[in-house]
């Protein structure tokens, strides 16, 4: 989690941080990633870096939060099983990355970063508690955004193999 110090910084400072971090992660997944260019890109001292994140994990997850506050919406249906609610949800996450900032960190997130950090959706008890279909819904959609990043050209038919299989699972439930 940063660190209070670096919460504390002046808003310019906190801001090129910030975005150097955020070069790094776009530039380089986790495990290539070097504190060193941080400190460079940010102008500031290595011991400061460790003064506002405890470890290059921490500095990933941070600005990995702050993508996700803006390009990404909750999943969650009030009632029942609406596959268009999935597809759209899916749809505008993947349309949101592609046209932000965010775009080269949130790719390398899905391709090689998930996997390092072991982070898909929720936790396993939680997961366990949900209706197969809406778990279904979440896997699909988990794999159809990831399938996007990894082949930009082909998202149009990837979604639409998503909004078919959504479907699938509806029709199977009446």
């Amino acid at each position: 989690m940063v660190k209070s110090t670096f919460l504390n910084l002046p808003d310019e400072k906190k801001q090129r941080i910030t975005q150097a971090v955020l070069k790094e992660f776009s530039t380089y997944p986790l495990t290539d990633a070097q504190v060193s260019r941080i400190v460079k890109d940010a102008e500031i001292a290595r011991g400061a870096f460790y003064k506002y994140f405890d470890d290059l994990t921490d500095a990933y997850m941070y600005v990995y939060k702050i993508a996700i506050k803006e390009i990404h919406t909750g999943i969650r249906p009030s009632s029942g099983f609406d596959p268009d609610f999935y597809y759209q949800r899916v749809k505008n996450f993947v349309e949101k990355a592609q046209n932000s900032q965010y775009w080269p960190l949130m790719k390398l997130h899905m391709t090689r970063n998930e996997i390092v950090l072991g982070t898909m959706q929720g936790n396993p008890g939680q997961m366990l508690k949900m209706p197969p279909q809406m778990w279904s819904a979440m896997v699909l959609s988990h794999d159809a955004i990831n399938a996007c990043f990894n082949d930009p050209d082909h998202t149009n038919e990837i979604l639409e193999r998503l909004r078919t299989s959504l479907e699938l699972i509806a029709k199977g439930m009446k």
